[in-house]
């Protein structure tokens, strides 16, 4: 009897640990399944955030969200501009816990380039806005490690200029809407929106390497010379695109401040000169096109300055002698260059002067592009004074354009900014004979050889130009003190491939050079430099066994005095 309430009690108690086993399985599954489930919630959450973060932009209703952009590239395929997904740090106001003060300051730290004060309204404001559009990452770090739940760090796109200030006045720049405010960014706008072209990139007509050279020699010259400013392009003569174009002082496109507004004037294609002896050659040129010059080796009177309706015309360096067409140019004489010129008529110098595109704005895509100062009256006087260019202010590009047209040949194209492909140059317009493009080749090579512009030459590639030093208009007449010095030059004299203007903004001079301030001494000196660093870069290399002929002139240059 005993035996069998044992047993029966084993039998019970078995049963009822079977139970409590089983349950206790059954909790432990349960309680499993839950956990799996909430990590797989967690996983999947974490999952579709990564998956958005990289293809859904961030578009809050308060912030603009700023289209992507095609790329902008250089003749070479080198990236002057592209859309990349950048960071920007945005604060709601509504959720800031912390000291607002306190956070003003800390933000203040990271961007010292905003105040303290410009932060805390900002974090005090009635609704949400932007502390940063555009933020480095190891910024973004530092501001997250603020540990503020009101600040949060969306992507977006970001116009980026990997160049930093190179080429920044041709390129320009977006606003905070992505539209192009100025350059080429605001030229090529619609079509660098245009979704079925963003995958072809724009390709400008410049070289990103000549475009380095160029500025970094303009940016010696002006250092040393201690000038306000300089400026230059480098055109080709037989397409009309810019290989290079240079406004100094510069300013970064990355980084628009109010400060560097200043310096967004493109002095190649906004600003307008009085661009002085860089005309005279054009004058010589007419004059051989109408045939009133049939003979270089006729002299003419520069003894004593020309007075004309109350005007003095007179030479800076006066030879005083009689001096042939060669002699004049190689001298820079203003005298003989106004009776040129009055020989020439009004008509047909001012003719040639349209036929070159002074009247008008310079021809190229950008939208900065200044207005000539036209002479109200074109009188006797007015021929004269034009003829060695003073009277009538013009910029650097439209110089460099009339240049091509004078080395090239004769004909006239516009300028471009847009790669031209082999086959497609524009058909441009007729402005000088063949044979008168010939001779003028000649006579600038001269001027570097044995004229005003010898510091330009440079060994090899048979430089030729013209010196011009203008005094600066001002109230009453001009400013002696204020000059704009310009070297026109194109290159090589034997087969012109590109044309070069130099020009320095009231250089002071150096004091190796006695501070001379023409442009003779201070402009020259610049395509010089820049010739020999760019010329191979342009498929021209240094040739010290070939040159233009100028036999037929050398001679006339020793003429006796008259």
């Amino acid at each position: 009897m005993t035996t069998l309430l044992a047993n029966r009690r084993k039998v019970e108690f078995s049963g009822k640990y079977k139970a409590l086993t089983a349950n206790a399985h059954f909790r432990l599954m349960i309680l499993l399944l839950v956990f799996l489930a909430g990590f797989t919630v967690i996983i999947g959450r974490l999952l579709s955030f990564s998956v958005l973060e990289e293809v859904k932009p961030y578009r809050a209703s308060t912030s603009v969200f700023v289209p992507a952009r095609g790329d902008i590239v250089d003749r070479n395929g080198v990236a002057l501009a592209r859309t990349m997904k950048g960071y920007a740090v945005r604060v709601v106001p509504d959720r800031i816990l912390g000291d607002r003060q306190l956070l003003a300051s800390q933000l203040a730290e990271i961007f010292p380039d905003t105040t303290e004060k410009e932060f805390l309204e900002k974090l005090s404001g009635g609704r949400p806005t932007y502390l940063r559009r555009r933020a480095l990452p190891s910024d973004v770090r530092k501001v997250h490690e603020l540990g503020e739940i009101g600040i949060e760090f969306p992507r977006e796109n970001e116009r980026l200029y990997p160049q930093r200030d190179l080429a920044a006045h041709i390129l320009g720049y977006v606003d905070a809407d992505g539209e192009g405010v100025m350059g080429m960014e605001r030229a090529l706008n619609d079509s660098l929106k245009d979704e079925n072209l963003r995958g072809t990139p724009s390709i400008l007509s410049i070289d990103s390497r000549v475009q380095a050279a160029f500025e970094s020699e303009l940016h010696s010259a002006m250092v040393s010379n201690e000038a306000r400013g300089a400026a230059g392009v480098i055109l080709d003569v037989r397409t009309g695109e810019v290989m290079a174009l240079a406004s100094l002082p510069v300013f970064d496109p990355n980084k628009i401040r109010k400060e560097s507004m200043k310096h967004q004037i493109n002095e190649v294609t906004q600003s307008v000169f009085e661009l002085g002896s860089t005309f005279k050659p054009f004058t010589v040129a007419a004059a051989l096109d109408a045939g009133t010059v049939t003979d270089l080796a006729i002299r003419y009177n520069a003894m004593e300055p020309i007075k004309v309706a109350g005007f003095t015309i007179k030479d800076d360096h006066g030879q005083n002698r009689y001096l042939n067409v060669p002699e004049t140019l190689v001298h820079s004489s203003n005298i003989v260059t106004a009776r040129i010129a009055d020989n020439l008529g009004k008509e047909a110098m001012e003719d040639m002067i349209r036929r070159l595109g002074f009247d008008e704005r310079p021809h190229i895509e950008i939208a900065e592009r200044g207005r000539p100062l036209w002479p109200k009256r074109w009188g006797r006087v007015t021929n004269m004074t034009v003829a060695y260019g003073h009277g009538i202010a013009v910029t650097p590009l439209h110089l460099a354009s009339a240049y091509a047209a004078m080395v090239n040949g004769g004909i006239w194209r516009p300028a471009t900014l847009l790669k031209v492909e082999e086959g497609q140059e524009p058909e441009g317009r007729r402005v000088f004979k063949a044979a008168t493009s010939a001779r003028m080749r000649q006579l600038l090579r001269m001027i570097v050889t044995s004229g005003t512009g010898k510091k330009a030459d440079a060994p090899g590639f048979r430089i030729g130009g013209k010196t011009g030093s203008a005094e600066k208009p001002s109230e009453g007449g001009y400013n002696k003190t204020s000059l704009v010095s310009t070297f026109a030059a194109a290159f090589p004299m034997d087969n012109p491939r590109y044309v070069v203007i130099a020009m320095l903004d009231e250089p002071r001079g150096r004091a190796e050079t006695g501070f001379q301030r023409t442009a003779g001494w201070t402009a020259a000196p610049v395509v010089k430099a820049v010739v020999p660093r760019v010329g191979p870069m342009l498929g021209v290399v240094p040739d010290e066994h070939r040159d233009v002929d100028v036999s037929e002139l050398t001679p006339l240059l020793w003429s006796p005095k008259g």
